[in-house]
């Protein structure tokens, strides 16, 4: 009997991936691509970059697997009844039809369309840290910050596909104007590029979150502020998602949340400020469970764990 595979495609605001993934959630080696995007790219080029990872991952199917479906994990918002697609930080694409043109890139295959932020929750429920917790928030802070929600064992998109959106949660205290067109959403503070320009606003003179994480190991006071405003704002996010569904633990990756260990004490510390709420301090927040091929993963659970997929 062959052994099935889904293609998991992913996109988010800097590139374009895809890959063959088995049934216990490992991508196939040698069948991982990426396409790099980019907010200056228009939109034939992020369609080129899409049909290319799907075409030389699907030239690395082996004879004895079986193509079982294709999962696509995207940056939102999305409108998932219609198979489309906004994402922010790629502005030529507004409602575009990525499901569609993942189909005809794959003819007769099934194809799956969630917000990426969905496909990393059903991911670390599935192999990741939130194994063995059914109320699991999956968060990614990076470029961006998003997030999605498996509930009861299964994954809550909501009437469009945006459900668990946490970056675009207004935390209290914060007056960051944010893209969305918000105030004080939490990826307006504490994603990786909106952390820098804090620092650099106030006198900070490095250039990149890599550059800041190693300032902050050297005790520069701008730095350690930055980290520590970033973590509160998470912290409080999270509380109040925490508040809002229950949850038993958050999940969070990204490159950005690799900056310093101490960015999730200080994350924790804002959880505990609630103090009158166990049901709110309870939650526990975790570094991902997942490697790099996160999201891939949780694009692939889309045709894996279908039944959980709501």
């Amino acid at each position: 009997m062959s052994r099935p595979v889904a293609l998991a495609v992913d996109l988010g605001g800097t590139k374009a991936e895809a890959a063959l993934v088995d049934a216990d959630g490992t991508v196939l080696p040698g069948s991982r691509f990426r396409h790099p995007t980019g907010p200056v790219a228009d939109s034939d080029d992020l369609a080129t970059a899409v049909r290319s990872v799907i075409t030389r991952s699907l030239a690395q199917l082996p004879d004895e697997r079986q193509l079982l479906g294709v999962g696509v994990g995207s940056a939102g918002p999305i409108n998932e009844s219609r198979g489309l697609v906004s994402p922010l930080n790629l502005p030529v694409w507004r409602d575009y039809p990525l499901k569609a043109l993942v189909e005809a890139s794959v003819p007769g295959a099934s194809v799956t369309l969630r917000m990426d932020g969905l496909c990393i929750a059903l991911a670390e429920h599935w192999v990741g840290a939130g194994r063995g917790y059914d109320n699991v928030m999956g968060m990614i802070v990076s470029t961006g910050i998003g997030g999605g929600l498996v509930l009861h064992g299964n994954t809550v998109s909501g009437p469009t596909g945006n459900a668990g959106h946490i970056g675009h949660v207004e935390v209290a205290g914060f007056d960051d104007p944010c893209a969305c067109g918000g105030i004080g959403c939490v990826e307006a503070v504490a994603s990786g590029p909106k952390t820098v320009a804090w620092a650099r606003r106030h006198g900070w003179q490095g250039f990149t979150g890599e550059d800041l994480g190693v300032s902050y190991r050297e005790g520069d006071p701008t730095a350690l502020a930055a980290i520590e405003r970033s973590g509160r704002a998470i912290g409080q996010a999270i509380a109040s998602a925490t508040a809002l569904v229950d949850l038993e633990v958050v999940t969070i990756g990204g490159g950005f949340s690799q900056v310093t260990p101490d960015l999730f004490g200080h994350i924790r510390a804002a959880v505990a400020r609630r103090e009158q709420f166990g049901f709110v301090t309870k939650v526990r927040v975790e570094p991902s469970g997942l490697s790099s091929d996160g999201p891939l993963i949780g694009a692939a659970a889309l045709v894996h764990r279908s039944e959980r997929v709501g």
